[in-house]
């Protein structure tokens, strides 16, 4: 028989203010998309890039769905659009420190999954193996 979970002292906190319960709802909604993710690798990896090259090195994006994701980024501050007026017009994206810090706070989640990759493998397995 295994012991009961301990509940880390992590979760034992004050009420939280609706705001800030809202706004971590909404950002744990765009870390899990997919495409917000690899843009931000892709722009902490290569620095400011212009739309085609972020839109070539974010392999599979749409050109719609890369301009949705750039779009509420730079909404909410993760990244910086900017307008060169020459003919073509040329425009770059690159991360603001808020995006920087997303990608750092997503980082802790890289060395959590390294750290329990095989434990993670090993009960789905397990439960593969109930369910065969």
């Amino acid at each position: 028989m295994t012991a009961p979970a301990v509940r880390p002292p992590i979760f034992d906190h004050p009420p939280v203010d609706p705001r800030v319960e809202a706004l971590v709802t909404e950002v744990i909604g765009r870390v899990a998309d997919k495409w917000t993710m690899i843009v931000l690798e892709v722009l902490v990896e290569h620095g400011e890039l212009r739309f085609t090259r972020l839109a070539e090195l974010s392999e599979g994006i749409s050109q719609k769905m890369l301009t949705q994701t750039l779009r509420q980024m730079e909404r909410d501050g993760l990244v910086i659009r900017t307008v060169h007026p020459v003919i073509p017009p040329k425009v770059e994206y690159r991360l603001t420190d808020l995006g920087f810090s997303l990608a750092e706070a997503f980082c802790g989640v890289w060395l959590w999954a390294e750290k329990n990759l095989e434990r993670i493998e090993a009960s789905r397995a397990s439960f593969d193996a109930r369910k065969a």
